[in-house]
């Protein structure tokens, strides 16, 4: 073998680091002499013996070269694929999963050596030191080991010797240097090349074992899914391309956990410890964002994208990992909650862990730990941003499925990881796994970050108005139904929406609600008798009120809306009811006012009126954020009585683009699509662009821009894909323009052969 490719082998092989589960330290005098392997077409490795000094994946060696002895592995890619689900990964790295038995076959070029005289080592890590920690070395034994690292010869065929790999079911995920040395451990060792080892959901005994087979389809085997958004009354989908197979995706995977702030502080702990999916969810939850570790993603809900990509114009997590190691590990920008989960989603796939995206409307933000939320308003109307507390429209976390070894039993099952960098935890932006178990029965003491969690789906809102030129504050009311509705995820084998608002609570209403929610008070040590400011509760207001929108409110249109008033007393009562609406972003931060009114009237007992309102395209189009959202308020002030807040968030929806496949898609025949555009304003709208991605439909993602679509008129786009595997997949394009910001549509395709 020429020096050359050698010397540019190991070039490539040093950028890699490798992750390995907890295995009895080596004497640090021990070294092992390889050769790095180099590719052929047939997915088999030719293999020369030689002896150097130095470390094969560090700084290039220098070569020493001691004897000549070819060998040529074959990994059995297609057959070991196939065993361990590991087919749909590209490359020709082997990757199989723990626990599970994996055949190689070894061929010589001369006689074969006697196969007790065979040893085969499996190592990790990045350095000569981290390896002499990791490495096992293991004989050819007669029968399978018991859960350990080991071998057993199969029948060969002619010329060859064939082996069974068997890996600990507890065994650290990551990437593998496979060896093999012929003698004592003083005699020189081959590498015969890298393979990289998963979780096993498929195993009883792995801590991600999930038993039905439809869910492990879903949850760990599929690559497109949807995301619920928008608000408690106006939920929408929208695709989301996972890709967890697609080429480099993988590698990314590992490099995530090699670039973690566990592995720069302590490599041989963290290698240790990825044996250990709870370990592994909780340093992945800090990584996919870029806070403390330049991770993966950076978020920013300013509303000013220019120096990166809009969250909203993402629609899949391929490209966004690629860029991130394109760019020399640089931190993506931009994203929000539904892009780090749909990032995490892929990571957490691709390394087997059974994973989902979650969606919360009403989802509480506390930051204190109180298990309430506090929501103020001027005697204006307007809406205050006074503490860190918050509600979001909506949020968007990952539950991840395996055992709960340090809680026991009754806590397995999902868990709980969120990407988003919301609140520090142990000093750093991550989030979980809080047992979703733990989270129903309020038990917030045990780890990870239950509280935070807990208070998403369970924290009680108390409104207040907050007069700022006095400083004087009034409890409103205060109410236990609203944070936390219509938790949704993908219905398993279909993209309806589920709900699974009943696995984070009990019915809201319900006794057993609000005894969960008095244990977990009690375990944070806060008393169930007193409010967040210490403060009796404000008696009930003697006017109800809703907003009733009398149309389905659309972006270039006027929104009506109805400001429905009740007296609920049995005397008449006057009123003034101070009207704003301000443009908002989803996380509840209001932006700018867009319209203001207010109103003098007198309700009879038990009286109700209704108010139309109008807020005119003119008034809202320039400060409407790309998260179509404005928030209606009226507060309430009586001259004999108690006040009351009335508010409603209003989503509006963009115009709707068609997507069509009308041809049949076949495997590595290119079928046409089509795209159509209707522009619903009177004007025209410029700028237009139209992205489109989709795993196994394009090798990339694509862009195809049209200047300019007068009003009320249509642009149609075409484009063609070319599927590369059978199976369902999902094309998703994302169409923007001047008026119209990043409208998402997909479409399932069946591809046949």
């Amino acid at each position: 073998m020429a020096i050359q490719p050698v010397l540019q082998s190991l070039q490539r092989r040093s950028l890699h680091h490798t992750p390995q589960q907890r295995v009895p330290l080596l004497n640090s005098s021990h070294r092992e002499e390889v050769l790095p392997h180099v590719p052929n077409a047939g997915g088999a490795l030719i293999v020369n013996k030689v002896g150097w000094t130095g470390c094969p994946l560090g700084p290039l060696p220098t070569l020493i070269p001691s004897f000549s002895l070819s060998a040529k592995i074959d990994w059995k890619l297609k057959d070991n694929g196939i065993a361990h689900r590991t087919d749909r990964y590209s490359g020709s790295e082997l990757a199989v999963r723990r626990g599970q038995p994996f055949g190689v076959s070894l061929t010589y070029g001369g006689n074969p050596p006697a196969v007790s005289s065979l040893t085969f080592t499996v190592e990790t890590g990045s350095t000569a030191a981290l390896q002499t920690k990791t490495r096992v070395a293991f004989g050819v034994t007669g029968s399978p080991p018991n859960n350990n690292w080991g071998a057993v010869q199969t029948a060969p065929a002619p010329g060859t010797m064939s082996f069974s790999i068997f890996s600990p079911v507890n065994a650290g995920i990551g990437r593998y240097r496979f060896g093999i040395r012929t003698g004592g451990s003083s005699a020189p060792s081959s590498l015969l090349g890298t393979f990289v080892l998963l979780f096993n959901p498929w195993l009883q005994g792995d801590e991600v074992f999930m038993p039905n087979n439809a869910e492990r389809e879903e949850y760990v085997l599929s690559e497109s899914g949807v995301v619920f958004m928008g608000s408690s009354n106006s939920i929408s989908p929208r695709g989301w391309d996972f890709g967890q197979f697609q080429p480099d995706i993988l590698d990314i995977c590992l490099s995530i956990l090699d670039r973690s702030l566990n592995h720069r502080r302590d490599a041989a702990t963290d290698l240790r410890r990825r044996n250990d999916p709870k370990y592994v969810g909780r340093v992945l939850s800090a990584m996919v964002n870029s806070n403390d570790d330049n991770g993966v993603v950076l978020g920013n809900w300013s509303g000013n994208y220019s120096d990166g990509e809009n969250p909203v114009s993402w629609s899949g997590s391929v490209r966004i990992l690629q860029q991130w190691k394109s760019s020399g590990f640089r931190p993506v920008r931009f994203g929000q909650c539904w892009v780090f989960a749909g990032v995490l989603t892929t990571v957490l796939r691709c390394l087997g862990f059974p994973a989902r995206m979650i969606s919360n409307f009403n989802s509480a933000h506390d930051t204190d730990q109180s298990l309430t939320v506090d929501v103020y308003y001027d005697p204006a109307g307007n809406p205050l941003n006074m503490y860190s507390d918050s509600i979001w429209n909506f949020h968007v976390w990952n539950e991840a499925w395996f055992a709960r070894s340090d809680l026991g039993s009754t806590y397995n099952g999902w868990q709980i990881l969120d990407a988003t960098p919301q609140e520090r935890s142990s000093g750093i932006f991550q989030c979980g796994p809080a047992s979703l178990v733990a989270i129903k029965e309020g038990d917030v003491d045990l780890d990870y970050d239950c509280p935070f969690v807990y208070a998403e789906t369970n924290a009680d809102r108390v409104t207040w108005t907050y007069d700022t030129a006095t400083g004087q504050k009034k409890k409103i009311y205060s109410e236990t139904k609203s944070v936390g509705q219509f938790t949704s995820t993908k219905a398993v084998g279909s993209f309806a929406r589920k709900d699974v608002t009943n696995d984070y609570k009990y019915p809201e209403g319900s006794t057993k609600e609000r005894d969960v929610f008095n244990k977990a008070r009690g375990k944070l040590n806060l008393s169930t008798l007193e409010a967040t400011s210490r403060v009796p509760d404000a008696p009930k207001p003697d006017v109800s009120g809703k907003f009733k929108v009398k149309s389905p409110p659309e972006v270039g249109k006027d929104v009506e809306l109805v400001l429905l008033l009740t007296n609920l007393a049995s005397a008449a009562r006057t009123l003034t009811a101070n009207m704003t609406a301000w443009s908002i972003v989803y996380t509840g931060k209001v932006i700018h006012e867009v319209w203001k009114d207010s109103l003098a009237l007198t309700l009879g007992p038990k009286e109700e009126k209704a108010y139309p309102i109008k807020i005119s395209y003119e008034e809202y189009q320039k400060h409407l954020t790309t998260d179509n959202m404005i928030r209606a308020t009226a507060v309430c002030h009586f001259k004999d009585g108690n006040d009351a807040v009335v508010e409603q968030d209003i989503a509006l929806e963009n115009p709707t683009i068609t997507l069509k496949v009308p041809g049949q898609a076949k495997v590595g025949q290119a079928v046409k699509v089509e795209v159509v555009f209707t522009n619903p304003l009177a004007e025209v709208v410029s700028s237009c662009v139209l992205l489109a991605e989709g795993s196994d439909l394009l090798e990339k993602a694509i862009r195809k821009e049209v200047s300019t679509v007068k009003g009320k008129e249509s642009a149609r786009i075409t484009f063609e894909i070319t599927p590369k595997k059978k199976g369902t997949k999902q094309l998703v394009t994302n169409f923007s323009c001047d008026k119209f910001k990043d409208i998402n549509t997909f479409q399932v395709i069946k591809v046949v052969d």
